[in-house]
């Protein structure tokens, strides 16, 4: 687990929410790598692979969704920075089974991270998913939403260990 600092950023001198001034901070190039898994019927999941769903090409809209919602995080998020982002990557894998996996990855030059907004772009293009095929499968289960990677700023790199299920 992670150290949680000493002092929270996103808080005033009265306790209360603030957006974190980020003015003195320097422009660094930033990245950051999310996931979302998403288990369905094996049925479901060829019907995607296939691109035999009614409402049309899944994965295609999903990544729409996904770029989309990363360039909107702070709309959906109240104290994030809106970000000038020079890059959003959605890919999905499977696991030949009853898996789906989105993976996002977010880019800038700026003064802050963009983990949520690759966050984001997983949650959104999970939805979509979810959305899309819901009149095949209402019980599909949307889950394991984790940040993967981040780099550049002042607290550096990070890399996620794999879960032990993998």
């Amino acid at each position: 687990m992670e150290q949680i600092p000493d002092k929270l950023t996103h808080f005033n001198e009265q306790g209360r929410a603030v957006m974190v001034d980020v003015s003195d901070k320097p422009v660094t190039a930033r990245t950051a790598a999310a996931e979302a898994r998403i288990t369905m019927a094996p049925d479901t999941l060829r019907r995607i692979r296939e691109g035999s769903v009614a409402k049309g090409d899944v994965l295609a809209v999903a990544q729409v969704a996904g770029i989309q919602a990363a360039k909107r995080t702070s709309d959906w998020i109240p104290m994030c920075h809106p970000l000038p982002l020079t890059g959003v990557n959605v890919r999905f894998s499977d696991n030949g089974k009853d898996e789906l996996t989105v993976t996002a990855e977010v880019k800038t030059t700026g003064r802050t991270g963009v983990e949520m907004e690759a966050l984001t772009a997983v949650s959104a293009a999970a939805l979509t998913v979810y959305d899309m095929c819901k009149a095949i499968q209402k019980d599909m289960v949307i889950g394991t939403i984790r940040l993967l990677a981040k780099t550049g700023g002042v607290n550096g790199d990070y890399g996620a260990k794999q879960p032990e299920h993998e």
